[in-house]
């Protein structure tokens, strides 16, 4: 028998493996699906008068988490996260198709994000703007929304920490996301005399757009995939945005990776209408108003650092009710049923004018 014999014999097998394999995988799919069914029959049969709640986000972040530390390899976490995302997706979608709103345009990172942390089996529909991804999920037109929040590079998004000054919506989760820039334009040869783009995308890619645009003027558009779109249009106008964008609207890349930092991340948030129960990784969000007076803040912050309490982030931003009036957006680690986090924010509503529990969620999965 020759080497090449001998080889093909030795794939043969393989591939007669990797069959045999497909199909046990197949048969365990479905095998899941079908207690995934089992599992609504019950929830149905629970409480036959009331909607029941199929999504948890805390147990979805512990099958994964749980996953990732029993994970040998080859498969790295990120491509388990990323399968067992979709099949879990998958199994949900038989239970209840879910309604996902993002700020749009089709294109844009935010539905990346939202597809990222729901998977593909959900409904994705896309607002202008993050009142209106607010104003959907409490009309309970939809399930959830996704919002940006912060950026690696430029910092928090303001508009979306201003939107839960007055809704009752709660976090219920977070989702990070590497973000890449790209500069596009319709066709090789325009001439620029503008480019469209995200206010926070501007700044995350200012270094280049100084070298290679420095007196090119800069217009800010609700959205980079909106920016893509108006390229359309305008055959000297340059866009910057994602690949899928550049994909979804035709559009010629001219330039990759553009962003500053090569480690440009975006943070997004989960919102919801319901609270979210432990998953044994998690973060809480609230707002505090506090009295306007020396030391206001330290009698805030004191608590945590007493308790042991790890700050993840602390914002500041008008209050909206008085002239250099402020509030507090505090992030830390802990569920808000923890028995430490119940005493620190007891402690702190004694000596403030109002604390605002925003939510409890599991924390974005790093892998």
């Amino acid at each position: 028998m020759t080497e090449h014999e001998d080889t093909e014999l030795s794939l043969g097998a393989l591939r007669k493996r990797i069959d045999e394999i497909d199909q046990e995988l197949l048969a365990l799919l479905n095998a899941r699906a079908a207690c995934a069914q089992s599992v609504a029959a019950v929830k149905q049969a629970e409480a036959p008068d009331t909607a029941p709640i199929f999504y948890r986000p805390e147990r979805e972040a512990q099958v994964l988490r749980h996953l990732i530390e029993r994970n040998e390899g080859p498969l790295s976490d990120d491509r388990v996260t990323q399968i067992f995302r979709q099949v879990m997706s998958a199994c949900l979608a038989l239970e209840e198709p879910m309604e996902v709103a993002y700020l749009g345009p089709e294109g844009t990172f935010t539905q990346q994000a939202a597809l990222k942390h729901f998977g593909e089996a959900v409904n994705c529909r896309s607002f202008v703007t993050v009142d209106d991804v607010f104003r959907e999920v409490a009309a309970e037109n939809c399930h959830y929304g996704v919002v940006p929040v912060e950026n690696s590079t430029e910092g928090v998004v303001n508009h979306t920490l201003d939107n839960f000054l007055t809704s009752s919506l709660r976090i219920c989760g977070e989702c990070e996301l590497k973000v890449h820039h790209h500069f596009m334009t319709l066709d090789d040869s325009a001439e620029i005399q503008k480019i469209y783009a995200h206010q926070q995308t501007f700044g995350q890619c200012r270094r280049w757009l100084d070298t290679h645009f420095p007196h090119v003027a800069r217009v800010v558009v609700s959205s980079n995939a909106e920016a893509a779109k108006l390229c359309l249009s305008e055959p000297n106008a340059g866009a910057i945005a994602s690949e899928v964008a550049a994909s979804i609207y035709g559009l010629m890349i001219r330039a990759r990776k553009i962003e500053d930092l090569s480690d440009n991340t975006t943070r997004f948030l989960i919102v919801g209408r319901e609270s979210v129960g432990p998953s044994g990784n998690d973060k809480t969000s609230i707002i505090v108003s506090t009295h306007n007076h020396s030391g206001a803040l330290f009698k805030v912050l004191e608590p945590f650092h007493r308790h042991g309490i790890s700050l993840t982030a602390i914002e500041t931003r008008p209050s909206k009710h008085g002239m250099w009036s402020y509030v507090f957006f505090i992030d830390f680690d802990g569920h808000g049923s923890d028995s430490n986090i119940e005493t620190v924010l007891s402690e702190i509503d004694q000596d403030v004018l109002e604390v605002k529990i925003l939510g409890s969620y599991p924390r974005a999965l790093r892998a």
